[in-house]
C-alpha cells in the first residue's frame, strides 16, 4: 500500500529547511535519510520537486511517499459509540496514536478509520495521546469540525477523565495555575504545574493557564482512582498537574514515579523491576465522558466510554465496593 503523507506547514515551523523540518517531525528517517529522499524526488513542495535546503513557509503543502517504513505494533482495537453523517464518536485503546507522526502511519486511528470505515479525511476534534484511552470525536465535514471546535474553545464542552495515581489522593482538589516547561527534567517535552498560590502571575513566556477539578472516587492497593474535570484544554494538563502535586500517574513513563523510565523505554531497556513499578505498560488515563451539543442537530449529547480492562484489572475483587466507585451494570464503566 502506498503511503502518501500530506503535511501543511504551521506558522511555528516556517523558516526551516525542508530536511530539518521532516527529520524533527518524522523520526523514522534521520536528516541524511530525508535529504536523500528529497534528492530522489520522493518529496514535493506545493506539488513541485525541490532542493533539500529550500526554506518552508506557513501554509506550504509537503507530500512524500512513506512506503516501506516499519511501524511499532499497536493495539488497533476501537469501537464506534455513535455515528451519523457529520460526527463519529470512537472509543480507542490505550496503545493507538490518533494521527500519523514519528514512526506511525498505518498503525494509527486516522489510517484505520480510512481503511475500515472509508472516511476520506477524518478530522479529530479532540486528540488523545497514544497511551490515553477513551473518547475521540471525529468530524466528517468542515462545518461539523468548526462547530465542535467553537464549543471546545468556548468552554461549552464538559470533559471528564478517570486517572489512576500513586498514593492516597484527597477527597477533592481544585488545581488552578500555570503549565510551563520543566527545565529541570531530562525530558524535553515534559511540563510542570505551578499553582496560582505560588505563581500568581505568568512565570515565564509561553506559560499556559490551566484549571482542573480533581476528585477521588476510589482507592486500590497503594493507588487512587481520580475523576479529573479539566476546565481548560492544555497539553499534558492532567498528567503534569497531578505529577507536580505529588501524585504521579500510574504507568506513566514521563509523569510517573521516575522519569528515567522514559529514557529506558526509548532504549527498549525497561527491566522487570521497572514494569513492576509502572503497574501498567501505559499511562492509566481514560477519557470517559463528553457532554456537548451535536454539531448538526444541536441536540445535547452525553457520551461515555467503559473503563478499559487493563485499568479495571488493577482493582481486586474486594475493592470495587469503595465509596464513590460506581460501575454501570450494563456498560461496566466507572461513573465519576
Amino acid at each position: 500500500m502506498t503511503r502518501d503523507m500530506h503535511v501543511t506547514v504551521r506558522d511555528a515551523d516556517a523558516g526551516q529547511a525542508v530536511w530539518t523540518f521532516l527529520a524533527a517531525r518524522f523520526s523514522y528517517h534521520d536528516a541524511a535519510g530525508w535529504r536523500r529522499l528529497i534528492l530522489e524526488g520522493r518529496v514535493t513542495l506545493n506539488g513541485a520537486s525541490l532542493d533539500a535546503e529550500r526554506r518552508i513557509s506557513a501554509g506550504d503543502q509537503l507530500r512524500f511517499d512513506a512506503s516501506g517504513i516499519p511501524e511499532p505494533p499497536v493495539d488497533d482495537a476501537f469501537s464506534v459509540i455513535s455515528d451519523d453523517a457529520c460526527l463519529m464518536v470512537v472509543n480507542k485503546s490505550g496503545n493507538l496514536p490518533c494521527h500519523p507522526g514519528g514512526r506511525y502511519f498505518n498503525h494509527t486511528l486516522w489510517a484505520l478509520l480510512k481503511t475500515r470505515y472509508g472516511l476520506d479525511r477524518p478530522v479529530f476534534v479532540n486528540r488523545l495521546d497514544r497511551e490515553t484511552s477513551g473518547l475521540v470525536l471525529v468530524a466528517k465535514t468542515r462545518d461539523a469540525a468548526a462547530g465542535l471546535w467553537r464549543q471546545f474553545y468556548g468552554r461549552q464542552v464538559d470533559k471528564s477523565y478517570v486517572v489512576f495515581v500513586e498514593g492516597f489522593f484527597p477527597d477533592r482538589l481544585e488545581a488552578s495555575g500555570w503549565l510551563c516547561p520543566d527545565h529541570g527534567s531530562v525530558i524535553r517535552k515534559k511540563r510542570r504545574f505551578l499553582p496560582s498560590t505560588t505563581a500568581p502571575s505568568q512565570p515565564e513566556l509561553g506559560a499556559e493557564w490551566a484549571e482542573t477539578v480533581l476528585e477521588r472516587v476510589a482507592r486500590g492497593a497503594g493507588f487512587s482512582a481520580v475523576a479529573a474535570f479539566p476546565r481548560t484544554g492544555r497539553l499534558h494538563q492532567i498528567r503534569a498537574t497531578l505529577c507536580s502535586l505529588g501524585y504521579p500517574v500510574v504507568g506513566d513513563k514521563v509523569y510517573g514515579v521516575d522519569e528515567t523510565l522514559f529514557l529506558r523505554f526509548c532504549a527498549d531497556a525497561l527491566t522487570a523491576d521497572d514494569h513492576a513499578r509502572l503497574r501498567l505498560p501505559r499511562q492509566a488515563l481514560h477519557a470517559t465522558c463528553l457532554r456537548l451539543c451535536h454539531p448538526g442537530s444541536g441536540a445535547r449529547m452525553d457520551v461515555r466510554a467503559p473503563l478499559p480492562e487493563d485499568m479495571n484489572g488493577l482493582f481486586g475483587t474486594d475493592e470495587r465496593g469503595w465509596p464513590g466507585l460506581s460501575f454501570d451494570g450494563e456498560a461496566g464503566h466507572l461513573l465519576p
